[in-house]
């Protein structure tokens, strides 16, 4: 496969799972950041979950991929983000 080639059909569904610590400002952050990427994401649609201990809260948010350039910014920037410590 060549290096520009990829393994998805673009525009598709694209799951993004962010986990942090849990934090009050976490989840609004996160929302903030994939709407800069995916203005069309419904807020509505994230999922949260907590950590058995509550330490911790993963939030998955389901976008509409458009490209490898929107999709690689977003992971950037989210993992650059203090509150963000995994995204997969």
């Amino acid at each position: 496969m060549a290096e520009n080639e990829s393994l998805i059909e673009y525009p598709s569904a694209f799951p993004i799972k962010v986990m942090g610590q849990a934090n009050d400002n976490l989840a609004t952050t996160v929302l903030a950041i994939v709407c800069r990427h995916d203005p069309d994401f419904d807020g509505a649609s994230m999922e949260m979950r907590a950590s058995s201990g509550g330490n911790y809260v993963s939030l998955t948010c389901t976008i509409t991929a458009t490209s490898r350039a929107q999709l690689d910014a977003l992971y950037r920037e989210l993992s650059g983000h203090p509150l963000v410590k995994v995204v997969l």
